[in-house]
């Protein structure tokens, strides 16, 4: 196991950054828009201060930022484990590894839907943007490893 620490921190903030940005504009389409009367529908299962009028996003952000920071560091070092194996350019790895993050994403997504009862639309369109934000996190850490990693 290798521990490019340029990679690990520099490229997981940086993955993490780009997810971040990304996720504000497909939350903006996903999370206000398509999924909102399903999420009201199913108040119980989200945190009050999300059930909140209007909801206290900013009392989340510690939690989600060092939760997805914590999570994108773990997936650089990863990467930078296994990105020898994958084939193409740079930024082309990295895309790959993003489909492999969604892929991973999609299947916990389906096995927890057989546990919390929530409707299928919410694990359709979570998954949907799982996919679009690993894929282009994914990128965003193969641009940066291959060009400021070790080879």
């Amino acid at each position: 196991m290798t521990l490019d620490w340029k990679v690990i921190i520099g490229g997981g903030v940086l993955m993490y950054v780009a997810q971040f940005a990304v996720s504000m504009i497909t939350g903006t389409f996903i999370h206000e828009g398509v999924l909102e009367p399903y999420y009201l529908e199913t108040t119980a299962f989200w945190r009050p201060e999300l059930t909140q009028v209007p909801p206290d996003m900013a009392a989340l952000m510690p939690r989600w930022i060092s939760t997805g920071l914590i999570v994108a560091l773990v997936q650089a070092a990863i990467y930078d484990n296994i990105r020898a194996a994958l084939n193409g350019s740079d930024i082309v790895k990295g895309f790959k590894f993003g489909l492999i993050l969604a892929i991973f994403f999609a299947t916990f997504g389906a096995s927890y839907s057989g546990v919390f009862n929530l409707p299928d639309a919410i694990w359709a369109w979570w998954i949907v943007d799982g996919f679009i934000i690993y894929s282009i996190g994914g990128l965003v850490l193969g641009w940066f490893a291959g060009r400021f990693g070790s080879k």
